[in-house]
């Protein structure tokens, strides 16, 4: 039996075959390393991030959170829900304080999921990955597993907007979380503390409608990056890690620069140091391929 059990709430973008599928297979080995058993929302939906604020109403998008919750409740009673999604853990949680603090808006939703024979408690706390490794596990404990340290790589922490605010991670500074950092070095890297792009939004809303401007902003991530001498970047985000990693090519196109950036996930950092092989760190599905950690797993 797993040291530590929770209700999992992979999202639409980590299915496999989708754009960070990559960060579900590494999630998946950090958790074997680390006694985490992952129990997944059975018929889980999408959480409307995407195209929920766009039509169709305020109540049929938090219903489609509450839907996931109510799963849960039935299948894994008892356990928090854990999102490893930036943009489903900020929906999902949304949905549930929006609950809990308006009375007719959760009698509503309860009343559209009794069609479907389902009714909603909202008693499940909404967690991210990143909380649990960090509340529930600790700096100490994850250190004490490293096989392979991160030695001589340099990382910069990108955190993102989404996973920043307005919730953000518990005792963490809105304007220059640490927990990324924290985590590098327990992993035996060489964090950025002062990495000034951390918390600055990739422009991932304006990456279609307006992508000048989303581009613009992707560089000035990127050039930070650089200025600190950055090896790689490392983000918990799935969509700062898809537009960070993407548009490179177009930006060096368009500026004349000359980017070359790794941009990974916490979740492989994890898997390399736990002495786990690029293919179970999902390495393979880099665009930009991170040749530091490709050299560390292969040792």
């Amino acid at each position: 039996m797993a040291k530590r059990e929770y209700s999992y709430y992979p999202g639409c973008s980590s299915q496999k075959g989708a754009s960070s599928s990559n960060m579900m297979k590494s999630v998946a080995t950090m958790c074997e390393e680390l006694d985490v058993q992952l129990n997944e929302i059975p018929d889980w939906n999408c959480c409307s991030a995407s195209i929920g604020y766009g039509s169709g109403g305020e109540l049929p998008r938090l219903v489609m959170s509450a839907r996931n919750i109510a799963l849960s409740e039935e299948h894994n009673p008892d356990q928090d829900i854990v999102a490893t999604c930036a943009a489903c853990w900020l929906s999902t949680r949304e949905a549930a304080e929006r609950f809990e603090d308006d009375e007719n808006m959760f009698k509503e939703a309860n009343e559209a999921l009794a069609e479907a024979g389902m009714k909603l408690t909202n008693k499940t706390p909404i967690r991210h990955m990143a909380e649990v490794l960090i509340e529930d596990i600790g700096y100490e404990e994850i250190g004490k597993g490293v096989k392979k340290p991160l030695e001589g790589v340099k990382i910069a922490g990108y955190v993102g907007c989404q996973t920043n605010r307005p919730f953000g991670i518990d005792g963490e500074s809105y304007e220059n979380p640490m927990y990324l950092d924290g985590l590098v070095d327990a992993l035996g890297g060489d964090s950025i503390p002062t990495y000034e792009k951390k918390v600055q939004c990739c422009g991932g809303a304006l990456a279609f409608s307006e992508p000048e401007k989303s581009q613009e902003m992707i560089k000035g991530i990127i050039e930070a990056a650089y200025d600190n001498d950055a090896d790689m970047i490392a983000t918990p985000c799935p969509l700062c890690q898809a537009n960070v990693e993407i548009y490179q090519d177009q930006i060096n196109a368009k500026y004349g620069t000359k980017f070359d950036m790794p941009v990974v996930y916490y979740s492989q950092l994890i898997s390399v140091a736990y002495g786990r092989n690029a293919n179970d760190a999902a390495l393979n599905g880099q665009i930009i391929k991170a040749r530091k950690l490709e050299e560390i797993a292969a040792k």
